[in-house]
């Protein structure tokens, strides 16, 4: 009997990173590959070379394109497809050391949204982090080309970004083209367009798992840099809604994406209230939703893709939960858009 749409968690795909530690293991006891440096952990992804499979009950093993195929619009609803696949990537990444410092593919100025191929953007959401940690996000005021130029691959990069104090819970949006990098001492969870284009500007001098330096791709950077993000849309205004279960706070809204944090109240057991495709991203606390016989027991540290196709489907609330609730806006622009050439890094 074909498996009707349900709630599924993934095999999360680990990646080694010279700047990784191993933080996720003891945020949300993941069971990271020993003795490595793991900076990203990938829950939901449709990628050439990278493609989640689900990780238990009737569909285990089955990716995430075979749900696509098998559900279509019962598990989309009217979230488009990005040249093909998912329309979103969701991460986490725990930066033990500073990432490089780096830009995404800008959009054209006909397509704001970014559907062309490499477009990468991006929220993060912080999950835990040091006193004193920082983001490098945009560059400070007055900042040109040439001094942008001047400075890559010179420590003297640094110097030209705007340092953003974080905490956990804070939330931060970087349109593509924003040059920004990761620092130290932080976890976030990162919600972004599906891509792993990534230009280099400079790597603060060390050597990746290979022990060479890591290529840099300053021509490219220094072509997509934006220099008009404002800081309105990088930390975005908050809103709030509530009632005695659940309260809900917009975090970040783009054409892409939307993100709101949930919290949801222990005893809570009802239909979800909505009829579009939803990803949970489990902070804190377990449930578990369930549609028929069928059921996915979800806790923190799990990312929870849920069908369009949700009416049947109960969440029951098995202890206080902190959520990240991510949708897609119906789409503006038209998927089908010329292909950008880049390369992955980080």
């Amino acid at each position: 009997m074909k498996t009707p749409p349900i709630p599924v968690v993934f095999e999360p795909l680990y990646k080694v990173k010279p700047w990784g530690g191993r933080a996720l293991a003891r945020l949300f006891d993941k069971q990271l590959p020993p003795d490595q440096p793991i900076g990203e952990s990938w829950e939901l992804v449709s990628l050439p070379d990278n493609e989640s499979r689900v990780a238990a009950g009737p569909l285990a093993g089955r990716t995430l394109s075979d749900l696509i195929e098998m559900w279509g619009k019962d598990l989309l609803g009217a979230a488009a497809l990005a040249d093909g696949r998912f329309p979103l990537l969701i991460k986490f990444l725990d930066a033990h050391e500073n990432l490089s410092v780096q830009v995404h593919p800008k959009p054209a100025p006909d397509d704001p949204a970014g559907w062309q191929s490499g477009i990468k953007h991006e929220t993060w959401y912080v999950l835990d982090a040091e006193p004193g940690a920082e983001f490098y996000i945009g560059l400070k005021p007055d900042i040109q080309p040439q001094d942008v130029a001047d400075a890559a691959n010179t420590p003297r990069m640094s110097g030209l970004l705007r340092r953003w104090p974080v905490k956990a819970g804070n939330c931060f949006y970087l349109p593509s083209g924003t040059v920004h990098a990761l620092g130290a001492g932080i976890v976030v969870a990162e919600i972004q367009t599906p891509s792993d284009v990534t230009y280099r500007l400079y790597d603060w001098d060390r050597v990746g798992v290979d022990g060479q330096p890591r290529e840099l791709h300053i021509e490219q950077a220094l072509r997509n840099i934006r220099y008009d993000v404002p800081d309105q849309q990088i930390v975005q205004p908050r809103s709030h809604t509530a009632d005695m279960f659940a309260t809900v706070t917009r975090v970040v809204a783009c054409e892409r994406f939307v993100l709101d944090k949930l919290r949801l109240a222990e005893g809570i057991s009802k239909h979800l209230p909505h009829a579009e495709m939803a990803i949970w991203v489990v902070l804190s606390g377990f449930g578990k939703l369930a549609r028929e016989r069928y059921e996915c027991s979800y806790q923190a540290g799990d990312v929870v893709l849920i069908p369009a196709d949700c009416a049947q489907i109960r969440a029951d609330i098995e202890s206080d939960c902190e959520i990240l609730e991510v949708k897609v806006p119906m789409a503006r622009y038209s998927a089908a858009q010329p292909s950008a050439a880049g390369e992955p890094a980080r």
